[in-house]
Order: C-alpha cells, then sequence, then structure tokens
C-alpha cells in the first residue's frame, strides 16, 4: 500500500481503467523569453524547457497516433492523456491553440487534455474557446491546466525570474475552477533560498486551493541557465538529498490526501546538465524516498487538520 495518493491510482479512480499521459512536444516559447516579459527566461530553465525530447514539426494528431500504441503495448494502457508538456502551451494564438485542442480530440481513447501553462498566460476567452471545442467534438473529455508555480515563496519567485506572483497563480487556479477545469501543480522544492518552512506553506496553499495533483521536482542544473553560471562559479547553494528528502515528507504530511501526487522528484538527461538529482538515477532517490516514509510510518496528509477546524474548537 503506498504512503501517498498516487497519480497512477488516481487516473485508476478517475477513469477506472489504466490511463497514461501521451505527451505533445511543440515548437513554442513563453513570455518570460520572447521579450513580453524578460528574454533570459525563468534561472532554471533550459532552452528545451522541461522537455528532453526535440520538439516535433509534426502535427498533434500525428504525434499522439506515434506514440500511443507503443505506450499501450508497454504499460497496457487503455485511456490515454494528451499532455502538452514543454514550455507554456496556452501561449499561442487562439485559433491555434483550438486547433491543437481539435487535433487531440480526433484520437482515439483520448479522456483528458493537459496543458502545462504559466499562471500569468491563463485567461477567461481562452478557457471558453478550449472547452468550446472539447463540447462540440468530445463532451466527455477532460480538460486540465498543469499550473508552474514551482514555489509560493513569492521572494523566491521574483529572485528565479519567474515573471509571475503567487497573486497570479491563485487567480489562475480559481479562474480554472470556475470553468471546471482540472488543475495540477509544478513544484520544486529545493530552490536556492527556499526553506522546509517553504515546503510546508506550498502543501497548506494546494490543500486550501483544493488542486487536483502535484508534481514535485528536484531542482537539476543545466548549461545554457543563469544557475548554471551561478554553479560554474561555486555561487549557488544547494541542499544536500538528505534535506530534500526531508522537505518531500514535510510536504506530504501536511498535504490534503485527496490531492494526487505524480511523481516525488523529475528527471533530466546528464548531458547538458551540471547536476541531476545529487549524482543518483530517479529510481535510487524516489526509492529512498519511500524507505524513509515507510521507516517513520508517514502518510500524505497526516498533519492537514489545521483544514478541518480543529485548530479553532478552543473557541467555540
Amino acid at each position: 500500500m503506498s504512503r501517498y495518493y498516487t497519480y497512477n491510482q488516481h487516473l485508476q479512480d478517475k477513469y477506472g481503467a489504466k490511463t497514461y499521459k501521451l505527451p505533445v512536444n511543440l515548437l513554442l516559447t513563453c513570455p518570460n523569453r520572447d521579450g513580453v516579459l524578460s528574454t533570459g527566461g525563468c534561472a532554471y530553465c533550459g532552452s528545451k524547457g522541461a522537455s528532453f525530447e526535440e520538439a516535433s514539426v509534426t502535427s498533434v494528431k500525428e504525434q499522439l497516433l506515434e506514440i500511443k500504441e507503443p505506450i499501450a503495448n508497454k504499460y497496457k494502457a487503455e485511456k490515454f492523456i494528451a499532455y502538452f508538456q514543454n514550455f507554456t502551451n496556452t501561449y499561442l494564438p487562439l485559433e491555434e491553440l483550438k486547433d491543437n485542442v481539435a487535433q487531440a480530440l480526433e484520437v482515439e481513447g483520448i479522456v483528458e487534455l493537459a496543458f502545462a501553462t504559466r499562471p500569468d498566460c491563463i485567461n477567461k476567452e481562452y478557457l471558453e474557446a478550449m472547452l468550446a471545442v472539447i463540447e462540440q467534438q468530445a463532451p466527455e473529455t477532460n480538460l486540465t491546466l498543469e499550473l508552474g508555480l514551482q514555489t509560493a515563496n513569492y521572494h523566491i519567485l521574483k529572485s528565479i525570474n519567474r515573471g509571475h506572483t503567487l497573486a497570479e497563480f491563485i487567480d489562475a487556479v480559481l479562474t480554472a475552477r470556475e470553468y471546471g477545469v482540472g488543475v495540477g501543480v509544478h513544484l520544486i522544492l529545493n530552490l536556492p533560498g527556499d526553506s522546509r518552512e517553504d515546503a510546508i506553506e506550498n502543501a497548506k496553499l494546494l490543500s486550501a486551493l483544493q488542486v487536483d495533483n502535484v508534481k514535485l521536482h528536484a531542482l537539476y542544473i543545466r548549461e545554457d541557465t543563469r544557475f548554471g553560471e551561478l554553479y560554474q562559479q561555486g555561487k549557488l547553494d544547494l541542499i544536500s538529498l538528505e534535506e530534500y528528502i526531508e522537505r518531500v515528507i514535510l510536504f506530504l504530511e501536511h498535504l490534503d490526501p485527496q490531492i494526487a501526487v505524480q511523481r516525488l522528484l523529475g528527471k533530466a538527461p546528464r548531458e547538458g546538465s551540471l547536476f541531476v538529482n545529487w549524482g543518483y538515477d530517479y529510481w535510487t532517490v524516489h526509492n529512498r524516498i519511500l524507505d524513509e516514509l515507510e521507516k517513520r510510518n508517514i502518510e500524505q496528509g497526516q498533519k492537514f487538520d489545521y483544514l478541518q477546524g480543529k485548530a479553532l474548537t478552543k473557541f467555540s
């Protein structure tokens, strides 16, 4: 039995079958790179964004059809999520975005569209247009936004040149909720300057907003980034693996047990990276976290009662 609510279980509960993400990589940018907000991008973000596969020049539908059968055979998946993953997937002309939605809906077995994007690249006009296409073509299909927050510490958001504030993230979540759109959140628990208290605050914030899922990342350092320059100069303070594990545990303890956890840390290729997961492979770190949860008998949500009114009982 898992110590936390896994994303796989969440999808099984939601769709009643093995469900798997099919990645879509498009030639995109973001307002933090093209000069609208900045040209340097976030301090940690490399030239390929969140995806380390080359962006494709083929269509959305072609990409999904190409990968669907191999994924189905390998993972015994019956249903699928079209996952638009690299850079800012709602930062497009509206007609182009609508076409991407329409193409994904043409692929049999797609039950959800998930768009990785920035909190400041969401608006009601775009949401209404995307939902209208879904309603017309495949009304049973769900729409989810995976919002990059990275940290609830607004001072750190500024220092890493994130280009948006905490308030804009909250507004994006509330707007998505207004339209019945699902919300996933990406967090980095070891940004320079963040603390254990920030890990707890991240969990409290997501719990209060009742998001659907969260994906945790451990910060990796790419060569072509500001963090990469600082790292090579010996000017970047990185926490130990042991400290990262502590923060993951604190985060899970305070997280609403109904929020699914996609990952406990991220993945990145060694090539072009200066620092990835303390030199260990993904599964070694993942399993060390699980072992520590088991050793301490910790489960997700053990310290979630602050939202259930128990802290106010002495005043009632």
